[in-house]
């Protein structure tokens, strides 16, 4: 790889990044936690759950609902949530180009770095037709200690790359997962294609760009 590239490595989030998945499953989710006993309207859904693993709310979840969040139930809800997704999911405007631009940039380092469960991840991927550029190198925060806000899943990345987090691009569209790149110490780009980037209000992230497009134009400059 030229070495004045700036970048190692491109590490994307999953969810709003590359797919358009988050009012899908946060449709589903609204639907099983109004069924459970918690009345939430769509807004309130994506306010509390954007950007989180459903896990990490289990003591709200199970205060709301006034049940245990049991195994079963995550298989159920997950089981209801791919059936929607396998139907309805797609895929960001621009990121397959955007993705192919990293990876050309990269020569191949890239990864996906999600706070989802892997599954879903994989699928999604698959689905969207990024899977031959991403490979195996896919992660998520079900499968580490801690999930985004913290920085596990995004070193755990890196460090499968072998780049230096300090020499990562991470591109992201929610404050949590924003949150998690930086804590990781990587450069953070924000994605934000409604708004004025407000989601990242507070937060150094490096660039708020609204077109997946910008990124696939801006990484073959960066040399």
């Amino acid at each position: 790889m030229n070495k004045t590239t700036l970048f190692e490595a491109v590490l994307f989030d999953c969810d709003g990044v590359l797919v358009d998945s988050e009012p899908i499953t946060n449709g589903v989710l609204r639907e099983v936690l109004n069924e459970a006993g918690w009345a939430l309207s769509q807004a309130e859904c994506m306010q509390i759950f954007i950007g989180k693993a459903v896990r990490d709310e289990r003591a709200r979840i199970e205060a709301e609902t006034g049940q245990p969040l049991t195994d079963d139930w995550m298989r159920a809800f997950y089981a209801r949530r791919d059936e929607r997704l396998r139907a309805e999911l797609r895929t960001v405007q621009g990121a397959l180009e955007a993705v192919m631009a990293a990876h050309a940039h990269t020569a191949g380092r890239i990864a996906c770095a999600s706070g989802a469960d892997r599954p879903k991840v994989v699928m999604q991927i698959g689905m969207a037709g990024m899977a031959p550029y991403f490979g195996d190198r896919i992660f998520s925060g079900h499968d580490l200690p801690r999930s985004k806000p913290h920085p596990d899943v995004y070193l755990a990345a890196a460090a499968h790359l072998g780049a230096d987090p300090a020499r990562c691009l991470v591109i992201e569209d929610t404050a949590t997962g924003a949150q998690a790149g930086l804590a990781a110490g990587a450069t953070v780009w924000g994605y934000c294609p409604q708004g004025h980037g407000r989601a990242f209000d507070g937060l150094p992230v490096a660039r708020v760009f609204r077109h997946m497009e910008e990124l696939a134009q801006a990484l073959p400059a960066l040399r």
